[in-house]
C-alpha cells in the first residue's frame, strides 16, 4: 500500500485545523454581524418600542406568575424522547454492518427506553388534571 494512503489515515492536530478555521470565521461573521447591526441600525427609543411584544396580544399582569410542573415536566419528557430517535440514524446507516450484534443493541436500547416510558406512565407524569 503506497504510502499517502497510510498518511491521511493517522490522526493529528493538523486535521483539525480547517475545523479550528472554520469554526473562526462562523464565530467572526457572527461577531461582525451583530456589532454591524448595532452600528448601522436606528437608534430611536421610544415607549411603544421599549415595551414588552407579547406577539401582538394586550399585556396582562405580571410575567412571574407561577406556572405548572407539569408543563417542564413534559417538554423535558418530549426532550428526553425525542433525542432517542437521532441514535436509530446510525444505526439505520449501518445496519448491513452491525449485524446481528447491532439488532440486538438497538433492541436493548429501545427496550431501555419503554421501561422508562412505561415508568413515567405509571407514575402519573403525563396525566393532565387541573
Amino acid at each position: 500500500m503506497p504510502t499517502y494512503f497510510l498518511q491521511a489515515t493517522v490522526s493529528n492536530s493538523a486535521n483539525y485545523i480547517p475545523i479550528a478555521i472554520q469554526l473562526l470565521f462562523a464565530i467572526g461573521l457572527v461577531t461582525v454581524m451583530i456589532w454591524g447591526s448595532n452600528l448601522l441600525g436606528p437608534k430611536r427609543k421610544t415607549a411603544d418600542k421599549l415595551q414588552n411584544f407579547e406577539s401582538g396580544i394586550e399585556i396582562k399582569g405580571n410575567a412571574r406568575q407561577p406556572m405548572a410542573i407539569k408543563y417542564f415536566l413534559v417538554a423535558i419528557l418530549f426532550v428526553l424522547f425525542d433525542v432517542e430517535v437521532i441514535f436509530f440514524y446510525p444505526y439505520a446507516v449501518n445496519f448491513k454492518a452491525l449485524g446481528w450484534e447491532g439488532f440486538f443493541a438497538v433492541v436493548l436500547f429501545v427496550v431501555s427506553f419503554l421501561a422508562g416510558f412505561i415508568y413515567i406512565f405509571k407514575k402519573g407524569a403525563l396525566k393532565w388534571e387541573d
